[in-house]
């Protein structure tokens, strides 16, 4: 265990944070890529890029509860795990060799349906790795790698297409490197095996607690507002900032994300975490007004960093909170199906947020993110009490 500022933290806590990172670099090196390798290389349309995003993140969110289930009823996480993250990995450079985007579609699906499958049962084993008083700062040095990787991809995408003037398919062979190593990471961690459950007595959805929905729910109500940051990058470039501006940005929201994350995570292990949670769609809600206010691209660049502050605490101190409101049989499923709730909810707020912007106005999709984020903060003050009871099997 690890001592001082990381007190609490395992081996398994650590090697799960840094297959997060190479995970996350392998995917975000490809995010500034993927759209113009689809239009300028194969020629495809706007709409086949919406067609095939729109298939991947469907097939992600989707994989994550079914994965999480198929965990808890084996018992096993380690083997799911690595199942996804070799997934993950072979697909990148199979998007490179398409010559159609048929084969980017195929790829795609392939890369998201590795991530979903892996999510669950990573989450679960990040729960385990520590114990209960401890599992906010585990879930935030997970985000923290996530965060990092995400704010590295970009750069390195960048620096081998800009400065070492690598070919375009280039970057998708390459994107298999850190896919492998994140492969390695899972592969050390150890796990204990556990005996097997009555699957249909201690599996099925109907046996998740009450407060559990309750969650849920609250996670849901926000989430119908929490639309695709592609709307953010679009606003930033429609008020004027240029590619790389928006590109630099957009990598400076990623590093804030990565920095916030693990103090965010063990803040909630002493104030608890809808205290944090509250703070996180406080932030949202400021920095949406923001965008829907103003017009000056120094200020907008300043309130997507802000941004960053939201993502860091959400995506740690959510997963820890629908952790602790399962118990260790369901840990998985409960994970899973809540992380299937964040993307389900957030593919209906982007779809919203697509209609808003083209026939109402850009800075409609601000205003409505921010009025559900308000709706949001209301219920989880009024469904979530600040501690939530943990039944005995919840911890480990």
């Amino acid at each position: 265990m690890a001592r001082g500022y990381f007190a609490g933290l395992s081996r398994n806590a650590v090697l799960l944070a840094c297959s997060s990172l190479f995970a996350d670099i392998s995917s975000e090196m490809l995010y500034p890529v993927l759209p113009i390798f689809l239009t300028q290389v194969l020629k495809a349309g706007g709409s086949l890029v919406g067609l095939i995003e729109g298939v991947a993140e469907a097939t992600q969110n989707i994989a994550q509860g079914f994965s999480g289930s198929l965990s808890d009823k084996l018992q096993r996480r380690k083997p799911i795990a690595l199942v996804g993250y070799g997934l993950a990995a072979i697909s990148k450079p199979l998007i490179g060799a398409s010559s159609s985007w048929q084969g980017v579609l195929g790829g795609r699906f392939l890369d998201r349906l590795g991530t979903g499958v892996r999510s669950a049962p990573r989450d679960a084993l990040i729960a385990s790795s520590v114990d209960e008083e401890n599992r906010g700062r585990a879930f935030g040095l997970e985000g923290a790698g996530d965060n990092a990787g995400a704010f590295l991809g970009p750069v390195l995408a960048v620096i081998l297409l800009s400065v070492m003037h690598f070919d375009i398919r280039l970057i998708f062979y390459v994107a298999v490197i850190p896919g492998l190593l994140a492969l390695v990471m899972i592969a050390l961690v150890s796990e204990k095996r556990t005996a097997k459950v009555d699957a249909k007595a201690k599996i099925a959805l109907a046996r998740f607690p009450p407060a559990y929905w309750k969650y849920l729910a609250v996670t849901a109500i926000f989430g119908i507002g929490n639309s695709s940051n592609a709307f953010l990058i679009l606003q930033t470039r429609a008020l004027g900032a240029s590619l790389t501006t928006t590109i630099l940005i957009y990598a400076a929201f990623n590093l804030v994300a990565a920095l916030v994350s693990y103090p965010a995570g063990a803040l909630s292990d002493r104030l608890g975490r809808r205290n944090l949670l509250l703070v996180s769609f406080g932030v949202f809600l400021a920095a949406y007004l923001g965008f829907a206010l103003t017009r000056n691209v120094v200020l907008v660049g300043a309130l997507f960093i802000l941004y960053g502050l939201f993502q860091g605490i959400f995506r740690s101190v959510g997963k820890a909170l629908a952790s602790d409101l399962v118990t260790t049989e369901t840990r998985a499923s409960g994970v899973g199906w809540y992380s299937t709730t964040v993307g389900l909810s957030g593919l209906a707020a982007s779809l919203v947020a697509g209609l808003l912007w083209d026939r109402v106005g850009h800075g409609s999709v601000f205003f409505y993110g921010a009025a559900l984020a308000l709706a949001g903060a209301v219920a989880l003050l009024a469904l979530v009490p600040a501690k939530p009871v943990r039944s005995a099997k919840a911890s480990g």
